[in-house]
């Protein structure tokens, strides 16, 4: 841990750096300014640890009962790495408000930003609850990296998302990578982590349906080609891949033996846990949730265009096992050096292709379909707190 020392003595100290950050990277417009931050806990299944070496204990309230420091230690590194994907993917979304497509879409952007703001708090409410000084350093940190200062702990959040097929491309795809992790933190046996995650669930599920819906928006309207599409898909998919971490780690190992990090599909997955390989295992569960709505978003395609698909899970990769190798993003074929060069220009965005899709965007007045008959994203925001406690 670095030795600064943190301007924070308590969580309200904290809530003024938050204050300070939103008007910092100029997204604290009055919807977001007037939006009342909160701490919620939702119940967890069980008061039993439910995997690992201590399932069937009961699960730990505070940091006291967690019984050695190197498992502190893992806990405090998984809050701050999903914190650090909250408030980074605000940055990287930070100037689209004005470009939105519609007035719902502006809306519908407004109360993404405000949930993962919310999300980030709770993580850092975590962190000064109950880690002491270094929690304090931790969220304090959270709020001075920057994605487009390249700061952020993972390379996908320093990338800007700077138009709409970006947005929608990344709120479906990334922020479902966001949902796997959280369900995995779901199961944990520290048990405020885990009563964390429930809201944040539901929450991230408006920020995956407002993506894939519109996704589907732009294939019906039939005006962005289909190719131009799928480079977009091939973007972030690729990039959503490696989130889930390198092949044989030994931190997902470890995570999942002290029980503080289960399985995407724990506690219903009745097998033995393959502890070397968990972080593959949950990535092979979420490429074939994303194949599957990518085959529905072609349902809506006109005649004559060539379908979409999920990458191959081989293409584009820069953490794992197949890192800094050449694959075909559709076959998974290896490629030799010559032909992977021409065919990243084939099959990832390039600066041409921006350019089109920009022209397209600003020309094409019906580049998108219109949202039919849907409820104002902010008027309904709250409804998912309702039930929450409230801390």
């Amino acid at each position: 841990m670095p030795g600064k020392v943190a301007k924070i003595g308590t969580f309200s100290d904290w809530v003024g750096l938050f204050d300070d950050w939103r008007k910092d990277i100029g997204v604290n417009h009055k919807e977001i300014a007037d939006f009342k931050f909160d701490t919620l806990y939702g119940a967890i299944e069980t008061d039993e640890i439910q995997f690992g070496a201590f399932k069937g204990n009961k699960k730990w309230e505070n940091l006291r009962q967690v019984p050695t420091q190197q498992m502190r230690d893992a806990l405090i590194n998984l809050i701050v790495y999903q914190g650090d994907t909250e408030f980074a993917s605000v940055e990287q979304q930070r100037n689209l408000f004005e470009s939105a497509p519609t007035d719902w879409d502006r809306r519908a952007i407004t109360r993404v930003m405000i949930e993962e703001m919310r999300h980030g708090w709770q993580m850092c409410a975590l962190l000064i609850t109950h880690f002491g000084y270094s929690g304090k350093v931790e969220a304090q940190k959270m709020l001075e990296r920057r994605a487009f200062d390249n700061k952020r702990l993972l390379g996908a959040f320093n990338v800007d998302v700077d138009n709409w097929m970006d947005f929608f491309t990344y709120t479906d795809f990334v922020d479902r990578d966001g949902k796997f992790q959280l369900q995995m933190l779901k199961y944990s046996a520290f048990a405020p982590l885990g009563r964390s995650m429930s809201y944040m669930l539901r929450e991230e599920a408006f920020h995956m349906g407002t993506g894939n819906d519109g996704l589907r928006r732009i294939v019906e309207a039939g005006v962005i080609p289909a190719w131009l599409i799928q480079r977009y898909l091939n973007k972030w998919i690729s990039s959503s891949y490696d989130l889930f971490g390198t092949d044989h780690s030994s931190s997902a190992h470890w995570s999942y033996v002290w029980g503080i990090k289960g399985r995407y599909d724990e506690p219903k997955n009745e097998k033995p846990a393959e502890v070397d390989d968990l972080n593959d295992y949950n990535r092979q569960l979420y490429r074939d949730e994303v194949a599957g709505l990518v085959e529905r978003i072609n349902g809506g395609l006109k005649a004559g265009q060539a379908r979409l698909y999920a990458p191959h899970i081989k293409f584009n990769r820069n953490i794992g096992r197949w890192a800094g190798q050449k694959f075909h993003a559709q076959t998974g074929e290896p490629l030799d050096d010559k032909a992977y060069d021409q065919h990243l220009k084939e099959y990832m965005p390039t600066a041409e292709d921006k350019k089109l899709l920009l022209d397209i965007i600003a020309n094409e007045k019906k580049w998108i379909a219109p949202k039919e008959g849907a409820r104002d994203p902010l008027a309904s925001i709250g409804e998912v707190r309702k039930s929450a406690i409230n801390l």
